[in-house]
C-alpha cells in the first residue's frame, strides 16, 4: 500500500519544521548572566536537542507506522510552542531565534492539518 499524499507532505513539512527547530536552537544567545550559569544553558540546549529527536521519531511513528498517537502528542507539542512563544516575543520582542520559530510553528500547523484531512484520514490506525 503506497503512503497517501497527505502523509507525505505531513511528513516533509513536519520535519522541515524540526529542522528549523534545530537551527533556532543552534542561534540562541547562550551568554551566561546573573540568572543562568554555563551548566543551565548547556542543560536547556541539550534538552531542546532531545526533544528534537524525540518528535522526528513521533512523527515517523505517525508516518511510517500509521500510529494515530503520535500525531496528537506532535499537536498538543504545537499548542505548548505557540503558548511560549507568545510569552518570549512579549518579554523580548521579536528576536532571529524567535522568528525562526513562527515559520516552523506555521509548517507543523500545515502539516498537521495534511495528517487530518483529505487522503490521509484513513491512514492512521488507534
Amino acid at each position: 500500500m503506497s503512503v497517501p499524499s497527505n502523509v507525505r507532505r505531513f511528513e516533509a513539512l513536519l520535519y522541515a519544521s524540526l529542522m528549523l527547530d534545530a537551527l533556532s536552537v543552534a542561534v540562541q544567545d547562550r551568554t551566561p548572566n546573573a540568572e543562568t550559569t554555563e551548566q543551565m544553558i548547556m542543560t536547556a540546549t541539550l534538552l531542546a536537542g532531545g526533544m528534537i529527536l524525540l518528535l522526528v521519531y513521533f512523527v515517523w511513528l505517525a508516518a511510517h507506522w500509521r500510529k494515530n498517537w503520535p500525531r496528537w502528542v506532535l499537536a498538543a507539542a504545537l499548542v505548548l510552542s505557540v503558548i511560549s512563544l507568545g510569552q518570549i516575543i512579549g518579554e523580548k520582542g521579536m528576536q532571529l531565534d524567535s522568528a525562526i520559530e513562527v515559520v516552523s510553528c506555521a509548517l507543523t500547523t500545515m502539516g498537521l492539518y495534511f495528517s487530518f484531512t483529505g487522503d490521509a484520514q484513513g491512514w492512521f490506525n488507534a
